[in-house]
C-alpha cells in the first residue's frame, strides 16, 4: 500500500473519530446536579415590587458583571417568558441561540424551567443544549445549570447587597407584568 492511501485512511480514521467522539460528549447523559440549599436569612422584611423591563436591567446588571471572560456571550431578555440569547461558533459559522424558559418561585429562589429552544435550524434536544451551555459558560456561583431536569436555578438567596441583606423571591407573574421581591435586612 502506497503512502498516499495509508494517508488518507490515516485522516479518514481521525475524522470520523473526532466527530465521533464530540458526538458523544454532547449526547452523552449528564452528571446529576443538586440544587444549592437554601439560605435562611431572618430579618425585617421589606416588599418591593417591579415589572419586567427593570427585572431584566436588573439581570443584565448581576450576569454582566460575572460572566464578562466567559468564552460564550449571553444576553437576557424579559418579556412573556425569559430568553437566553446567544451565538455559537461552529467550524467558523455564527450560528443563534435563543433558549425560552418560565420563571417559577421555588423556596424564595427563581427555577427557569425550559420550554422552547432554537439553535440556528438545527434540532437538538433541551438537555443537551444546557450540556453544553453548563460546560461553556461561566456562571455566577447563585447559578445552578441543571441539564437533566431541563432548568436553570438562580439562588438569589447568596446574591450580595448592601449591608448583609438578602433577596428572596415571592412572586414572578410576567403575563401581568408583576415580580415581587422581599429584601430581609439582618436585625443585628
Amino acid at each position: 500500500m502506497n503512502k498516499w492511501k495509508l494517508a488518507f485512511f490515516a485522516l479518514a480514521f481521525a475524522v470520523i473519530a473526532g466527530v465521533a467522539g464530540i458526538a458523544y460528549w454532547a449526547l452523552s447523559d449528564t452528571e446529576e446536579v443538586a440544587k444549592p440549599p437554601v439560605l435562611k436569612t431572618e430579618g425585617n422584611i421589606v416588599t418591593i415590587e417591579t415589572t419586567a423591563k427593570e427585572f431584566e436591567a436588573i439581570a443584565k446588571q448581576y450576569l454582566n458583571n460575572t460572566i464578562q471572560k466567559s468564552p460564550v456571550p449571553v444576553e437576557i431578555v424579559v418579556g412573556e417568558q425569559i430568553q437566553l440569547l446567544s451565538t455559537l461558533t461552529v467550524f467558523g459559522v455564527d450560528v443563534p441561540m435563543a433558549m425560552d424558559f418560565d420563571p417559577l418561585v421555588e423556596d424564595g429562589n427563581i427555577v427557569l424551567q425550559q420550554t422552547a429552544m432554537n439553535i440556528g435550524k438545527l434540532d437538538i434536544p433541551p438537555k443537551t443544549v444546557l450540556k453544553v451551555m453548563q460546560d461553556s459558560v461561566e456562571f455566577p456561583s447563585w447559578v445552578t445549570v441543571i441539564p437533566n431536569d431541563e432548568q436553570i436555578y438562580v439562588d438569589i438567596s447568596r446574591l450580595n447587597i448592601a449591608a448583609g441583606s438578602r433577596v428572596r423571591a415571592k412572586e414572578i407573574d410576567l403575563t401581568q407584568d408583576k415580580i415581587v421581591f422581599e429584601v430581609i435586612v439582618p436585625t443585628k
